[in-house]
């Protein structure tokens, strides 16, 4: 079950309004803009996930990172599977984690799996947007990596899993859409320098966070549980 969509209609921002107001503030970044970009769903056809469900996809997103992390700096894997598994425990999330996430705990993993679980900080960092506790300047324009050591914090300062919840202040249907949206259109400026046209100006953007941000987002209002199976077409 999802959150409900708690707004008057006076809130309701129309598909093409908000890819226009996203079209000006991408070409304003002097990004390509594709103006005829599909838009995305209105509010009133999409569901939020129900909020446990994001806070513990959070806590063991992170928590399945700093794992990935360690291995992939050489770190002893007994000690770190050992703690980190017990965070787990802690957060009551250890039934939570992905497949892929699962590989890092059973020692069942290669390169890439480490790789990709590492970047999926980004994902991690649109659910902590999403659930309040970044600001929009700290996720609206994506040229770097998230604040590793603030991401850690927002989870390794709560003793548990109630804590986390409760600081946690979900934002509405309409803010979350407006910056899946916007990142819909960067990442299709992205998509379109690496795949078709190389001199297509994407200004500060860092496309590998574009894509792994969005799908956290996308993931928000998607009725599949494993973010990896979400389709990023653009």
């Amino acid at each position: 079950m999802g959150l409900p969509n708690k707004l008057n209609n006076s809130e309701f921002t129309k598909p093409e309004e908000r890819r226009t107001k996203n079209n000006n503030f991408i070409k304003q970044m002097g990004i390509a803009c594709y103006e005829k970009l599909p838009v995305i769903e209105s509010s009133s056809d999409v569901e939020l996930k129900d909020l446990d469900v994001i806070c513990k996809r959070a806590i063991a997103s992170l928590l399945s990172v700093q794992i990935a992390c360690d291995i992939e700096e050489n770190q002893n894997y007994k000690e770190s599977r050992s703690m980190f598994y017990n965070l787990l425990k802690k957060f009551n999330v250890e039934k939570d984690l992905l497949d892929s996430e699962k590989e890092l705990f059973d020692n069942n993993y290669n390169k890439e799996d480490v790789i990709n679980v590492v970047w999926t900080r980004e994902c991690y960092w649109s659910l902590v947007w999403a659930l309040g506790l970044i600001e929009d300047d700290e996720i609206k324009i994506p040229s770097a990596v998230c604040n590793y050591k603030k991401a850690i914090t927002l989870v390794g300062d709560c003793k548990n899993f109630e804590e986390f919840k409760n600081k946690t202040k979900i934002r509405n249907i309409e803010e979350i859409l407006d910056m899946l949206d916007l990142y819909y259109r960067y990442d299709w400026a992205c998509d379109e320098k690496r795949f078709i046209k190389p001199d297509t100006n994407i200004g500060v953007l860092d496309p590998e966070v574009v894509l792994e941000r969005r799908k956290g987002l996308e993931w928000l209002i998607s009725d599949i549980d494993d973010w990896n199976e979400i389709s990023l077409d653009t």
